[in-house]
């Protein structure tokens, strides 16, 4: 009974890691696509600068949810 229960904790607490850490990482992703948008619509000859420092700002934003993705695996597994 008791093993039970520490396995339904070990569920509970990484879908809550990933639930509330992809939280961040969507609304920072969110804010950069927008921006990025709004800048290419005002200047459209820089578009393919803006793309490329979106994308490396998307990626860095991502990271806190892959660490939020590392931290549930490393609650389920070890």
């Amino acid at each position: 009974m008791e093993q039970a229960i520490i396995e339904a904790a070990k569920y509970v607490g990484a879908g809550l890691c990933m639930g509330i850490g992809a939280i961040g990482p969507a609304i920072g992703e969110g804010h950069v696509g927008a921006h990025a948008m709004d800048a290419m619509a005002r200047q459209p000859e820089m578009a393919g600068s803006l793309v490329t420092r979106m994308l490396l700002a998307m990626a860095v934003s991502e990271s806190t949810g892959l660490y939020s993705l590392l931290i549930a695996f490393i609650i389920l597994f070890v």
